[in-house]
């Protein structure tokens, strides 16, 4: 059973996550949240109770404290819970904010019902979920309108950077099998030295680290 907590400052749309979420046989939601920091309480809380949250849908825009701040505080925690980030527009810079904060994934709320049930059980697995048009256009945009040094990609071997390369192009461990002619275990493999050498959570954290390092390049295009 995946415990969920659900944050937004909508009533509305709150509850109404919480009504689906809750109706789903292998989901189960433990709370709700109408702000940051009334959700890192909770998350606190729920914790010592040994009912803490696998997964956080977390709202960015929030009064108290937003949603990027409290992914911050809930992935520094011992017992990290994965948070997707929840937004109205697609291109939204707090989205990059988010994802660099450590958020496993970030879905639109006008999403349909069955692709946030599908991000929750995903996210709840251990992955990241990633549209990956979207992905590199949000991710590629806002590292090139804010371009800083680059970060070091020291002790991954060549291999590595060829596989983290086509994680960032938003391919699956199978697709990265077939084009580097690998079985799929293999990559597997690969990628959790890539997250243990970087100090990843997962491929999420790795999209954002391939563009910073200037391993991909941001897209040009809309």
């Amino acid at each position: 059973m995946t415990r969920v907590l659900v944050v937004d400052d909508q009533a509305m749309v709150r509850e109404g996550f919480a009504a689906l979420l809750g109706a789903q046989p292998d989901l189960e939601v433990v709370g709700t949240a109408e702000n940051g920091r009334i959700a890192v309480d909770t998350v606190a809380a729920l914790a010592a109770e040994g009912r803490g949250p696998d997964v956080v849908l977390m709202d960015v825009r929030m009064p108290e404290l937003d949603g990027i701040e409290a992914t911050r505080i809930l992935l520094a925690r011992e017992d990290p819970p994965r948070v997707v980030v929840l937004t109205t527009f697609d291109l939204d810079d707090h989205i990059y904010d988010a994802l660099r904060a450590g958020a496993s994934a970030f879905l639109l709320k006008h999403a349909p019902a069955a692709e946030l049930l599908h991000a929750v059980r995903v996210v709840a697995a251990g992955d990241a979920l990633l549209d990956p048009g979207v992905t590199r256009r949000l991710i590629g945009h806002f590292v090139h309108a804010q371009p800083g040094p680059p970060k070091s990609l020291d002790g991954v071997t060549a291999r590595e950077t060829e596989v983290l390369v086509l994680v960032a192009r938003g391919l699956s461990n199978a697709e990265i099998a077939a084009e580097l002619v690998l079985a799929e275990q293999t990559v597997k493999t690969h990628v959790s030295r890539i997250f243990t050498k970087l100090g990843l959570r997962d491929r999420a954290q790795a999209v954002v680290l391939a563009y910073e390092t200037g391993l991909v390049q941001p897209a040009t295009g809309g």
